[in-house]
């Protein structure tokens, strides 16, 4: 018997915005949200007209509109997607926690500090869930490479080794109207991070979700290659995890010939592993001394943690929308939990949630921090 859709709301994500219309189609893939209202835009007249066109039945013109409104309905949202710049995750989540609404919120957890450490507490004090959309961890074989290194299939961690280099700001795309870069690069909308900001908490939490380890120092060194950009767009960053595991992290935004290069390798003295994001059906193996070994999604040699979430046959390809979509069916088994009485905590499983979103934060405070003190060795 099919459970109900639960109700979902967005704040931003007007229909011409590319991370609302991923968060819809993440929403709609498994069949699990319907899309019910919405305050798309900075102005109500915008809203609406996003809204009529992307087929919403209620635009509000703000957010605290849209929250004092459907907590007193009947029939009101249940859950609300944001996706707004990073400058307005945490009023915009504020306003629904406190009514007890779920949140489904983009990345990274908030612009600066105190907002993160606001955030917090505005988790704590509600009953509602909170998910922040690590969707990188949604990916069947990260899911295969995180279960393998838990089991043990690498032995004892020695390096970890992450990467996400994009090409897209090697222009100066934000001097010439395009709307994505021109908040990216802005201090007082992404905060004090920017390549490592946007894609390196990507890449950290990556590295983090897979091995099960924190990072708890780094040393980086921050560049902005761009003319007049006061964000980097550039970054170097050495790591000292837990139990003596060293790593690095490259994010850059200027490196010619890179899409979304997210790459991962994790490394033991049993063996090693390597994926990559822009060839997420495989996974390389290599036990130490032994050929190297082809893994794929829903394959010969797939486990129970890819196959969990997968959707069709070995040959297929699955990728960026179906990891995403994994998180968003992930968050609907885990608000139906909830209203049936689960607790919040147990209710989250693998989710990411406020505990990432602050390790998020922790990072790019200390890469900042590390890079103004000509790289020094900083503590998260």
């Amino acid at each position: 018997m099919m459970t109900a859709r639960i109700r979902l709301g967005m704040v931003g994500g007007g229909r011409d915005a590319f991370i609302g219309g991923v968060h819809r189609i993440a929403a709609r893939i498994d069949d699990r949200f319907e899309l019910v209202a919405g305050a798309l835009s900075s102005t109500p007249e915008r809203s609406e007209e996003s809204a009529r066109a992307l087929g919403i039945p209620r635009s509000y013109g703000t957010f605290d509109e849209m929250a004092a409104a459907e907590a007193a309905r009947e029939d009101g949202i249940e859950a609300i997607a944001i996706v707004t710049p990073n400058h307005m995750h945490y009023p915009a989540a504020k306003a629904f926690l406190e009514r007890g609404i779920h949140v489904i919120c983009d990345k990274p957890l908030t612009a600066t500090d105190a907002d993160a450490a606001a955030m917090a507490e505005a988790v704590a004090r509600s009953d509602a869930l909170f998910v922040l959309t690590h969707n990188y961890t949604g990916y069947p074989m990260i899911r295969q490479a995180r279960d393998m290194v838990l089991a043990g299939d690498l032995g004892r961690l020695r390096i970890i080794q992450v990467e996400y280099p994009q090409d897209w700001l090697t222009d100066p795309a934000e001097a010439e109207g395009v709307k994505q870069a021109e908040w990216r690069t802005d201090p007082a909308r992404s905060g004090a991070g920017g390549s490592i900001g946007d894609i390196g908490t990507h890449a950290h939490n990556l590295a983090c979700f897979v091995t099960g380890l924190r990072v708890e120092s780094l040393a980086a060194d921050l560049q902005s290659f761009g003319a007049n950009r006061t964000l980097d767009d550039n970054a170097h960053v050495m790591l000292r995890f837990g139990d003596g595991v060293r790593g690095m992290l490259w994010s850059s935004q200027v490196a010619p010939g890179n899409e979304n290069a997210l790459r991962l390798r994790v490394y033991g003295d049993k063996g090693g592993l390597e994926w990559l994001q822009e060839d997420p059906n495989y996974l390389w193996f290599t036990p130490h001394g032994q050929a190297k070994r082809l893994l794929t999604r829903n394959g010969a040699g797939a486990n129970a943690a890819a196959g969990a979430v997968s959707r069709i046959p070995g040959g297929h390809p699955e990728g960026y929308l179906e990891g995403f979509a994994n998180i968003y069916a992930e968050a609907a088994d885990a608000i139906r939990a909830v209203q049936a009485g689960t607790p919040r905590d147990q209710a989250m499983g693998q989710l990411p949630g406020i505990a990432q979103g602050l390790d998020g934060m922790a990072f790019i405070r200390a890469c900042v921090a590390s890079s103004r003190a000509d790289s020094a060795w900083t503590a998260l």
